[in-house]
């Protein structure tokens, strides 16, 4: 599948929430994810741009391949992802296979559908709160037309991060600087 992303960090998701009401979006989840991320054993996924994780979605958890991104504007990008039954024994076939653990994201995200796309207000641990609108790019979701429903939310699409949680984590951790 081509995944069509884009996000945005917000002050306030409560107002981003009514604006959705506003436009007629429906209510479908809410669930608190954990993200573990990997990376290969003889090639550096922050250099390829590709990432590898394991997700614990409530009672749901996958493995998950996203391929580099496709554009300058969106995180669009090929990704492969399949349920699993045992998080700790994939963990563990992964670390067998000689994959680093890199980091693990924690975030609680409420999720709607609105006019195709899926969205997200997600409070991410060590973060802050961001909206994510996703779809699939192979039903024409354009990087325009990502950040016009962004806009139609009130972001301006100057304000799109296309840094991935775990990328905008590891940059936070690496400019905080020795502990003291």
């Amino acid at each position: 599948m081509l995944e069509a992303e884009v996000k945005a960090r917000v002050e306030d998701l409560d107002r981003v929430e009514k604006r959705l009401s506003g436009l007629g979006a429906k209510y479908l989840d809410e669930e608190s994810q954990v993200d573990l991320y990997f990376n290969h054993p003889s090639r550096d996924f922050s250099i390829t741009d590709e990432a590898l994780r394991l997700r614990r979605a409530g009672k749901r958890l996958f493995l998950t391949y996203k391929g580099p991104k496709l554009d300058s504007l969106t995180k669009t990008r090929i990704e492969h992802e399949v349920g699993i039954e045992d998080f700790e024994g994939a963990r563990e076939i992964l670390l067998s296979l000689g994959f680093v653990p890199v980091a693990e994201v924690r975030k609680n995200r409420r999720l709607y559908s609105c006019r195709g796309f899926i969205v997200s207000l997600d409070s991410v641990e060590g973060l802050g709160s961001y909206v994510e609108v996703e779809g699939r790019a192979e039903e024409c979701k354009t990087p325009e037309r990502l950040l016009g429903f962004l806009q139609e939310l009130g972001i301006s699409p100057e304000e799109s991060e296309r840094r991935s949680y775990l990328e905008l984590l590891l940059d936070k951790k690496a400019n905080a600087g020795p502990p003291d």
